[in-house]
């Protein structure tokens, strides 16, 4: 899951948030709940973080966390170890560490979270949220945790070269992509990568939502130049999803001066959208005219090697996980729409086997990820693989159907039998049927011996997903 991208992110380094006197750990604790509960979002929250409790609580210099079990305890790790450690610093300064294990639920330990009384601390830097909401970049969306391939290059080479200190190559960076392909990471992690360079700099990400929601705020309040002082006065200015304004004149009148003062102080400018500047619906041509001035650069859909780098990418944050390639590829082969799709139908499976203690299997995945694999596929034909298998071993699609058994032909039908089963949502016997009227026990056997050839022979694992890109593209 992707946390949501509700409200502005305004991050600051200039100085530790300030501290109220006699605030004890518990009392932190149920701060770091709320804010964790505003920015990750609901769903995410009730998932992942709301079962993780505060254990013991005397040393407020060692804050020790608890989970109901491993795997828990290890997603939250892999995702929350920093941000944690973060938020309780903010409230308590002098922490040194926060960890995270795994309890019993009967453990005295425990202590409830209290809900805070009131803010327990204020931000001294200057923003256009409430200094008691304190979001910040999410940790997992660094430059080092982006998968790079020929689709996002170009955006990913374009949002690095933005993080680097000194005068900007272009502004504004203008990325475009659809639906979960990775704009909202790029942004992330150039905020993270251009604070660790930047000491003491500040920085603004908000959706172009958000971004009108507060200026029509400030219209009502009679505040507008707060408002602009506020969101001119940093240092880089991230708006996401800006095809939210379309048609909103008197915010795009705003953005527009906005952009103008960016531009013309040469402070950096990233933007995001769904379509290119000129496919923007409902925007002044003025204001395309600026989006456009600085680099454009789209991030197209996901190819199936990306997709597959991807999942092994996520699966080294998984260290428990036992995940077979075969299950691997059948993700990264199946859902095709947007990469977040593909991260929360991972994140789905692994939960789901923890928690039913299954191991993960090809049945098990289609089991668990049934209607997600079917409505994410494209409609690939038995004979469609038929016609692919034969003109790959240069061999006759009548003798994938036929009783010879000679290597040459048995093999190139196993395969076959293989991606039916992977690639289509044809049962067993349908499957059988379609080569020659085999049993259905034919096609198991088949299907557990190109999995087992895969994991030995190279040539056999090349062959297999060279199909597998054909069939797909």
């Amino acid at each position: 899951m992707i946390p949501a991208k509700e409200g502005c992110v305004v991050v600051t380094q200039v100085q530790p948030l300030e501290r109220e006197e006699g605030q004890d750990v518990a009392k932190a604790w149920a701060h770091v709940r709320t804010n964790l509960r505003r920015s990750a979002g609901q769903r995410l929250f009730d998932q992942w973080l709301k079962p993780v409790v505060l254990v013991d609580g005397s040393d407020s210099l060692a804050v020790r966390l608890g989970l109901p079990s491993p795997f828990l305890t290890q997603w939250v790790k892999n995702h929350y170890a920093e941000r944690l450690l973060l938020e309780f610093r903010a409230v308590l300064p002098g922490v040194r560490s926060v960890t995270l294990e795994t309890i019993q639920d009967n453990d005295q330990r425990v202590l409830s979270a209290e809900p805070a009384p009131a803010p327990v601390a204020a931000a001294r830097a200057e923003s256009i949220v409430e200094p008691a909401e304190r979001p910040s970049f999410d940790p997992r969306f660094t430059f080092d945790r982006f998968v790079v391939s020929t689709t996002n290059r170009v955006a990913f080479n374009a949002a690095r070269s933005v993080a680097v200190p000194g005068t900007p190559m272009f502004s504004p960076l203008y990325l475009h992509a659809g639906t979960g392909q990775g704009k909202t990471h790029l942004m992330h992690a150039i905020g993270h990568a251009f604070l660790e360079a930047n000491p003491g700099a500040t920085a603004i990400y908000s959706t172009g939502e958000r971004f009108m929601f507060e200026f029509v705020q400030a219209l009502r309040n009679k505040d507008t130049l707060a408002f602009k002082k506020r969101l001119r006065s940093v240092d880089l200015l991230m708006i996401d999803d800006l095809q939210f304004i379309g048609g909103k004149d008197a915010t795009q009148e705003e953005f527009f001066h906005t952009v103008n003062e960016f531009m013309s102080a040469g402070k950096r400018l990233v933007i995001a959208a769904d379509r290119a500047p000129q496919a923007l619906e409902g925007f002044e041509p003025r204001l395309v005219g600026r989006l456009g001035a600085g680099l454009v650069a789209d991030i197209k859909p996901a190819e199936l090697d990306l997709r597959r780098a991807i999942v092994e990418r996520k699966l080294k944050d998984m260290p428990a996980v036992d995940m077979p390639v075969e299950v691997a590829d059948l993700l990264a082969a199946r859902i095709t729409t947007n990469v977040r799709e593909l991260e929360g139908a991972l994140n789905r499976l692994v939960a789901y086997a923890s928690l039913s203690n299954e191991a993960i299997t090809i049945d098990f995945a289609t089991s668990v990820l049934g209607e997600v694999l079917r409505t994410s596929q494209r409609r690939i034909t038995i004979d469609e693989i038929q016609r692919a298998v034969s003109a790959h071993f240069e061999v006759k699609q009548l003798d994938l159907i036929s009783a010879r058994r000679a290597v040459a032909i048995a093999r190139p039908r196993q395969i076959a039998m293989y991606l039916a089963k992977r690639l289509t949502t044809r049962s067993l016997p349908e499957i059988g049927r379609k080569f020659g009227n085999r049993d259905h026990s034919t096609v198991i056997h088949a299907v557990k011996r190109i999995e087992d050839l895969r994991s030995k022979d190279v040539e056999i694992d090349g062959a297999v997903r060279a199909l597998m890109r054909t069939l797909e593209g």
